[in-house]
């Protein structure tokens, strides 16, 4: 089974999202996506493998999303889309894709949903 976790290593949700994975038997891809940030197209294959929408990827509680506006309720999903490429720290971490599905993963539990 390939799991690939969008991994941010100071975030203990992100810690524990592995961990999880790991403790499944299973070693993931580990997408540390900081340094390597997931292009525009990554990201909307991610939302149609997890049947999810952009909101769900944005992390909300990042001073950048309301400095940019994403918190309003009128912000397109393409706009939201273009922040977090652009912006990786906006990622709502750590999100998780397997063949079962994609979510971001808080609280760290909803990984087990993912997992065989």
């Amino acid at each position: 089974m390939t799991v690939t976790v969008y991994h941010n290593p100071s975030c203990g949700t992100s810690r524990t999202v592995l961990e999880l994975v790991r403790n499944a038997g299973i070693e993931p891809e580990i997408v540390l996506y900081l340094k390597t940030p997931p292009t525009r197209k990554q990201l909307e294959d991610i939302l149609r493998h997890g049947k999810l929408n952009a909101r769900t990827l944005l992390r909300t509680k990042e001073k950048l999303c309301a400095e940019l506006g994403l918190d309003k309720p009128e912000t397109t999903e393409d706009q939201i889309l273009d922040a977090i490429a652009a912006h990786p720290n906006l990622l709502n971490r750590p999100v998780v894709v397997t063949p079962k599905g994609a979510n971001a993963c808080r609280p760290a539990t909803l990984v087990l949903e993912l997992l065989p």
